[in-house]
């Protein structure tokens, strides 16, 4: 599995990919002025889903946040519940 980071402005997409396709991606937005980073939306094409796929992403989005400084909103509920179950986010974990 690899991910790939395409940033472009002040957004951009995550994928995850395996050997042949895309697994899945999330969606995000920064806003640097105030240290956030917005998680947008996860998505796991169906073939994938029940594997823990979501959650990689996921942490790959806060690896990228945590090396910039940025604290994490996570806007999408999914997102927002793997977050809650993490023990090692609080530093970083904005919620409204």
């Amino acid at each position: 599995m690899k991910f790939e980071n395409n940033r472009s402005g002040n957004g951009g997409v995550i994928t995850l990919n395996n050997e042949i396709k895309e697994v899945g991606r999330l969606t995000y937005t920064i806003f640097p002025e105030d240290n956030k980073f917005i998680i947008s939306f996860v998505l796991v094409h169906p073939e994938f889903e029940g594997r823990g796929m979501g959650k990689y992403l996921v942490e790959e989005a806060i690896k990228f946040s945590r090396e910039n400084k940025w604290n994490v909103y996570p806007h999408c509920s999914y997102a927002r519940s793997v977050m809650k179950r993490m023990n090692d986010v609080e530093d970083i974990l904005l919620e409204r």
